[in-house]
């Protein structure tokens, strides 16, 4: 017998049926890709971390570029040596502390009987122990992130920012080389007490020559995203103050 195509029951139950048949298609791709999603999820991190410290592929003077992902790996476990995970007064080591969201650890920590995972990374380079940091806090639009890494005396020795949204040409000059390279040198800790350092108008200082006023060059037309910098900077990295302090006693 003949289907009737022109009733609407048939559209009704030919629509259910493509939409079960590509849901499950795209279930079925989502759940096969969850593993490569995952591993360049790690990737990126390990990139980052290691842009930080000093570890790039940069040629020119304005090049930001990665370790490239075919050898990241090998290069990440060539110079971190532990990931260490903070919380309270414990300190334990942990291979996986980079993956821990900064964004759900600081929504736990509302609850104050809740005490924030705070990941630390450990690296070896140039006969020098560093520290890598991981930041997260809130630009114009949406949210920014990076890695400091810095030294036994919370001395910046280099820096990544990124964002999820920032005004192209404006905020979106956070993860620039001239902006990121300023951060060199730059210290949290003076005399013992912890200051962050900001994102400043009128520091009249591009190459960063003043390394102990805690201030570096604003980025122009980018004030909200250059404050958000600053606050995250002082927010994040203030928590790990405590435990640099038992490494300098």
């Amino acid at each position: 017998m003949a289907i009737n195509t022109d009733k609407n029951s048939y559209t009704v139950i030919f629509a259910i049926i493509m939409v079960v048949v590509v849901g499950s298609l795209l279930a079925g791709f989502a759940s096969g890709l969850k593993p490569m999603i995952k591993a360049n999820e790690k990737f990126e991190k390990q990139q980052n971390i290691l842009y930080a410290l000093g570890v790039n592929e940069n040629e020119g003077p304005n090049d930001v570029a990665f370790v490239s992902t075919d050898v990241v790996q090998e290069e990440f476990d060539k110079y971190v040596t532990k990931q260490l995970v903070i919380q309270g007064d414990q300190v334990t080591e942990n291979d996986e502390a980079y993956l821990i969201d900064l964004k759900k650890e600081e929504t736990k920590a509302k609850d104050k009987n809740y005490q924030r995972r705070l990941p630390l990374f450990v690296a070896e380079k140039d006969g020098t122990t560093l520290y890598v940091i991981p930041v997260r806090g809130k630009g114009l639009w949406d949210a920014i992130w990076g890695f400091v890494a810095v030294d036994q005396s919370m001395t910046i020795k280099g820096v990544y920012f990124d964002h999820k949204g920032e005004t192209p040409g404006l905020g979106a000059e956070i993860k620039q080389r001239y902006f990121m390279d300023d951060f060199t040198g730059e210290k949290f800790l003076n005399g013992g007490a912890f200051e962050g350092i900001k994102v400043a108008k009128g520091n009249n200082d591009p190459k960063n020559e003043d390394t102990t006023d805690n201030e570096v060059d604003a980025l122009a037309g980018a004030t909200i995203t250059g404050d958000g910098v600053s606050a995250m900077l002082k927010k994040d990295i203030k928590m790990y103050v405590p435990y640099f302090k038992t490494l300098n006693q």
